[in-house]
């Protein structure tokens, strides 16, 4: 039995499908499937230990994006997308998975098209209220649909789509019990905050934090994932701002977080600064209460779509960019900080949202097409 991975572009596309493959190797083991073989389909392995320790085979081929404005990078990628679609059927010839699982993104295209070709089946997952192009291209022929939103459905055929929530990896459902702020470094004893910019950072909110370091570490401490990119710019800037400070001490900025320190991180935390992508359903499973910040500029708005559709369900409060400042921002951490009551209920407005068993539902639906695919 062969299944086939694809998605790409960041870690909202990737780490969901880890999580289908760990409950996919999970269910063989107890249902005695003694020859399942997983692939991942890519420009980029993305995370290469990940796929190593979950015995995914990656098979490299070239994506182009598709830009919806214009941009010189458009010609170059029209050639990349070709090149990607021929190679994309030529090792799903010789692969002839007996099912493909997408994530959609730009990386997704040569798989979704090869199997399409080849009349594989094909299950797409959906992250956002608002499904991503590749996705709605590929939900016309696609044999099953799960979607994490169920505003997602409005836009997708009626008669494929499971509202089955987002498969997360099980390292990261919870967070650390014992010895997260030793690991850190932190005193249990003053509230942290954890701020969260998806796997490369987010710069908009990197900046705002720097800017209110000043105003919040005298109350609380915070752990800070700013992304590899940003690390040394944030770290430097972050020794200027609070070079005659005692409190420097309780700030901790960190380039990424793997699954160790998501779940220290997690752990030691009272309140999460996010953007508003997939980590959303991260941050339900934890049962923090949270801010959110969505891209004002996303695909389809799916972002800011996001944002209000979960803090409708009472589990977060919302800044959008052009409110960013430094008195909306503190105002909103303090008011959430200063209220028992209110981080109560909107960690349990959070766990409510959550689905733990997203993953393996997506992983059973697709052994029972591939079963079904081999008779």
């Amino acid at each position: 039995m062969k299944i086939l991975l694809t998605g790409g572009g960041s870690g909202g596309h990737f780490y969901p499908l880890i999580a289908i493959a760990e409950k996919l190797n999970t269910l063989a083991e107890r249902q005695k499937i003694l020859n399942l073989k997983l692939y991942y389909m890519s420009d980029t392995p993305y995370d290469k230990t990940m796929l190593f320790q979950n015995g995914i085979t990656y098979v490299e081929v070239p994506a182009g994006k598709m830009r919806i404005y214009f941009s010189i990078k458009n010609i170059f990628d029209f050639f990349k997308t070709a090149t990607g679609a021929f190679w994309g059927l030529v090792s799903m010839f010789f692969i002839y998975p007996d099912v493909v699982i997408s994530k959609g993104g730009y990386a997704s295209f040569p798989a979704v098209l090869a199997a399409r070709i080849l009349r594989i089946p094909i299950i797409v997952h959906e992250s956002d209220s608002s499904p991503g192009r590749l996705n709605a291209w590929a939900s016309k022929f696609a044999d099953r649909i799960a979607i994490s939103w169920p505003e997602a459905g409005e836009y997708l055929p009626k008669d494929k789509v499971a509202l089955t929530g987002q498969p997360i990896r099980k390292e990261i459902l919870e967070g650390a019990t014992d010895g997260a702020h030793d690991f850190f470094k932190l005193d249990p004893n003053i509230p942290t905050i954890l701020i969260l910019g998806g796997s490369q950072g987010a710069e908009k909110i990197n900046d705002a934090i720097v800017d209110v370091l000043m105003e919040l570490l005298p109350k609380y401490q915070i752990i800070h994932q700013t992304g590899p990119a940003h690390i040394n710019d944030v770290t430097g800037r972050a020794k200027l701002v609070m070079e005659t400070s005692q409190y420097i001490v309780r700030y901790r900025p960190i380039a990424f977080l793997n699954n160790l320190t998501t779940r220290m991180a997690v752990g030691a935390s009272s309140l999460v600064i996010s953007r508003a992508g997939s980590t959303i359903f991260e941050i339900a499973s934890w049962g923090l209460p949270s801010i959110i910040i969505p891209i004002t500029k996303s695909n389809g708005d799916h972002q800011r779509k996001n944002a209000f559709n979960y803090a409708r369900a009472g589990a977060c409060e919302v800044i959008e960019e052009s409110n960013l400042t430094p008195h909306v921002l503190t105002a909103i951490i303090d008011k959430i900080m200063s209220s028992k009551e209110k981080q109560e209920q909107m960690s349990k407005n959070a766990k409510a949202f959550t689905n733990p068993n997203a993953a393996e539902t997506i992983a059973q639906a697709a052994l029972d097409i591939a079963f079904s695919h081999e008779k």
